[in-house]
């Protein structure tokens, strides 16, 4: 019978105040209100009793309408089933101040926060969730520094701040809000959060990496012929218009989610789980990472938008069309590169990442292609299929491992076949949501699954000299895919002159 080797429990969550900043946005009440009910609930509940959760935001609501709020979005949104007995425990916890965009808004925020810390027996534990734009980082944590909601990170209580991506919109503002985060705040206090980082799948690498024997003797160029990374979005850009208009495939996920992956695929082994040591390991690979230039780009770098076309069945626009998008606009909703990690590792490898929006289907994957076998014995034609390791990261999480094997029969024939983990046959529960991992890994003030300051400036010093290159349109001019495809054809090009192809699942 197979054993289950528990590395270390749960995070003790140590009680604390949870304000969610911009708590009437659209992040907190798809993920955020729904992981920390998750996080809560009775089967599950981690919460300790006098934990509390402060909404804050422009929007003038009472406590009684921001916990109406919070009940309709858990129904919606949560993956546990609302219990009436475990709702009334939660709203309990909930309360709400507006006035963000007010003077006294803070003023007015500090003295709710100490009135519940008082009423509900808390030490002034405090995690402050900036669930908002990026220009509003910096004179935000300014003003609850003003307020005095910043603790000593020396002493007995914490504060900690989050702050979503994207952490600025080049390097220049990331280095903007990176100063500013410093200025008023200790790293130990800040937590940049990557969602990617929490997803069961994206954690689960680091344990096939090296808790498998057999996989870490493969790793490397030595075996390994390429490496594709895919991040395919079925819907369109919604009503997000605006946002993405200004940001783009590039910067909304090739900056963070992709090169996180791609830094926890080809990272060493760190000295010990600790933090630190697991985040200098990452960072070492987007070091060696090699600059795509304004001479190369052309060559390695493909960018996109989405045309007419079906998705799903179902009609869709060109993101020209969409509400919102201006007609001259120049931005992509498709990239497509290859990148070289020049290290002892991985030298010669390609890695192969792309993205977009209006693809036929929402999937996400990782796919660690070896070489050939020898052309000699079953291939001496040259023609059978490459071993292939996916990690399917959304929505069916797992992974499996494609091997040859003789078919059923008296003449030998062989065909590819595929062993299959898939994480909801294998076990009996379900996996948590990524927020409310990282959410409770704040509480714990463990840093291990969020990106540090360098790693965030080194990935936008790597997606910057694109950015620089694509800037006049003349070093890589953008293609267009109908939407409902896997990509233009100026993708599949950058495979093919390699001699190879997109795997599409």
């Amino acid at each position: 019978m197979a054993s289950v080797l528990s590395i270390s429990e749960s995070h003790p969550a140590p009680p604390c105040t949870v304000v969610i900043v911009g708590a009437s946005g659209d992040l907190a009440r798809r993920k955020l209100i729904p992981a920390l009910y998750n996080l809560d609930h009775c089967g599950e509940g981690i919460l300790p009793p006098q934990t509390a959760i402060v909404g804050f935001a422009r929007t003038k609501m009472g406590a009684d309408e921001f916990r109406k709020y919070a009940r309709e979005a858990i129904d919606r949104y949560s993956r546990l089933k609302t219990e009436e007995h475990c709702w009334r425990r939660f709203e309990q916890r909930l309360d709400y101040v507006g006035g963000l965009d007010q003077s006294d808004g803070f003023e007015r925020m500090r003295e709710r926060i100490e009135q519940i810390e008082r009423a509900r027996g808390l030490p002034p534990n405090r995690i402050f969730y900036l669930s908002i734009p990026p220009g509003a980082i910096t004179s935000t944590i300014s003003s609850i520094a003003s307020a005095g909601m910043i603790a000593d990170p020396r002493g007995k209580n914490f504060s900690r701040v989050v702050v979503e991506k994207p952490i600025g919109h080049d390097l220049a503002s990331a280095r903007e809000i990176s100063e500013a985060l410093r200025y008023f705040l200790a790293e130990s206090q800040i937590f940049r959060i990557d969602h990617y980082l929490g997803k069961e799948t994206v954690q689960n690498l680091f344990v096939l990496r090296f808790g498998n024997a057999i996989f870490e003797r493969l790793w490397g160029a030595r075996n390994v012929d390429h490496v594709q990374i895919t991040v395919a979005e079925a819907e369109g850009v919604g009503t997000r218009a605006g946002y993405y208009d200004r940001s783009g495939a590039l910067r909304d996920m090739v900056q963070n989610h992709m090169l996180q992956v791609m830094a926890m695929l080809a990272m060493e082994p760190p000295v010990s789980l600790e933090a630190e040591a697991i985040r200098r390991t990452k960072l070492n690979v987007l070091a060696a990472l090699r600059p795509i230039t304004v001479k190369s780009a052309g060559a390695e770098t493909v960018r996109a938008r989405y045309t007419l076309g079906t998705v799903e069945g179902k009609p869709a626009h060109g993101y020209l069309q969409e509400e919102g998008v201006p007609p001259e606009s120049k931005t992509e909703t498709y990239v497509a590169l290859r990148a070289f990690i020049d290290n002892w590792r991985w030298a010669g490898v390609p890695f192969y990442l792309r993205t977009g929006k209006r693809m036929p289907r929402r999937e996400s994957f990782v796919a660690v292609v070896f070489k050939n076998a020898p052309q000699i014995l079953f291939n001496r034609s040259g023609n059978l299929p490459p071993n292939v390791l996916t990690i399917r990261i959304q929505p069916d999480e797992g992974f499996s491992f494609d091997v040859m094997s003789k078919r059923p029969g008296i003449d030998l024939t062989i065909s590819p076949v595929q062993m299959n983990l898939r994480y909801a046959g294998t076990f009996d529960k379900p996996s948590p949501d990524a927020y409310e991992r990282l959410l409770l890994d704040v509480m714990a003030g463990d840093h291990t699954l969020f990106p540090s300051d360098a790693f965030v400036s080194s990935s936008w010093g790597f997606v910057q000299s694109i950015l620089d290159a694509w800037s006049d349109g003349a070093h890589a001019r953008i293609a267009e895919y109908a939407a409902g495809t896997w990509g233009p054809r100026e993708a599949d090009a950058l495979m093919e002159s390699d001699g190879r192809r997109w795997i599409n699942p």
